[in-house]
């Protein structure tokens, strides 16, 4: 079996498509995850550049250096763990399940993250975040209260300071140009 690791999956619609594109190519798909996809069998050389092109057509890009790998795992991680955030009362901390579930010290991740960014994990997670509410926002189904709370910050006044220190702009100013904001893609979140 062989895993292939691969940038910019970001949600389950991107398992799918990735899924999918290596069902087409003939490939045996054990198990699909956020970053990567194990095939029954190691692809050559000529396949994976057949791989790489049918990914970046479809918005994905073929990771094969080992520090990208990680890097790419833990913005994975990252957006596995915004969803635990918005779905349990007492996510865990941040350092705790970055480390459970990559199985490697925090520090040794944090390090590696931020000389390959230029920005540490916990300021990735906040953009992550930011883009996260400017969504919710833009639904204009919650309250901004609801939305702190769904995100586990400690007060609307903390999200609005921390909206601010990001984007430039209040929440409000957000909402008064819901239709010209500049939401992007968690996969276009850059570190």
């Amino acid at each position: 079996m062989a895993t292939i690791n691969i940038k910019n999956m970001v949600c389950d619609r991107c398992i799918t498509a990735v899924e999918e594109l290596f069902e087409e190519l003939g490939y045996d798909v054990r198990a699909v995850e956020l970053g990567k996809v194990d095939v029954a069998e190691t692809p050559g050389e000529e396949q994976l550049e057949t791989i790489a092109t049918q990914l970046r057509e479809k918005g994905f890009e073929l990771i094969q250096e080992k520090k990208d790998k990680l890097v790419e795992e833990i913005k994975a991680k990252l957006i596995a763990y915004l969803q635990i955030l918005e779905k349990e009362d007492d996510p865990p901390k941040l350092s705790e399940y970055l480390s459970e579930s990559m199985h490697r010290n925090y520090s040794y991740l944090s390090n590696r993250f931020s000389s390959e960014t230029d920005l540490t994990i916990e300021r990735y997670l906040i953009q992550l975040k930011i883009e996260r509410v400017k969504e919710l926002v833009s639904y204009q189904e919650l309250t901004l209260s609801e939305i702190a709370w769904k995100l586990n910050y400690s007060s609307v006044q903390y999200l609005s300071k921390q909206f601010k220190n990001v984007t430039g702009e209040t929440v409000s100013e957000f909402r008064t140009h819901l239709d010209r904001s500049g939401r992007q893609s968690l996969d276009a979140v850059r570190s």
